[in-house]
């Protein structure tokens, strides 16, 4: 982690960062009550189910945090890879809604939320590279 202070980070950056915090959060805490969401007839919820929302969950919070204290070109690597973990996330909610894996209504939230955060990652990315290319212009 960088010590030096950048430039203030884009809107998008801590939009991304609070979903991912939140998100994290809720799945690390209330592994139940997303779990109930997205398969209400199964009950109890799968153990398996609650280990896998953790532990996202966790790799989530940490996700989140990076992209308050990572700068430059570490924060740029977060946003790139953030670009491909919430399009994996958007094509594997669609692919289950489609497949029939989810009720409709829920792949169709869940797939709006993950095209949200790539969108996010994307335009977080877009203009961190903006940043850099105006500065080595100086």
């Amino acid at each position: 982690m960088a010590t030096h202070k950048g430039g203030p980070r884009a809107a998008s950056v801590y939009a991304l960062a609070g979903i991912r915090l939140f998100n994290g959060a809720a799945g690390l805490l209330t592994p139940d009550l997303l779990i109930r969401r997205l398969d209400p007839d199964r009950e109890p919820p799968s153990p398996a189910a609650v280990y896998a929302f953790r532990l996202f969950g966790i790799r989530t919070i940490l996700l989140g945090l990076d992209l308050l204290t990572d700068r430059d070109e570490r924060l740029r690597e977060d946003l790139r890879d953030g670009v491909l973990i919430h399009g994996s996330d958007t094509a594997t909610a669609a692919t289950l809604g489609l497949g029939g894996g989810l009720p409709p209504r829920t792949a169709a939230l869940t797939t709006l939320i993950s095209a949200v955060n790539t969108a996010l990652a994307a335009t977080a990315l877009a203009d961190s590279v903006k940043v850099k290319a105006k500065g080595q212009r100086r």
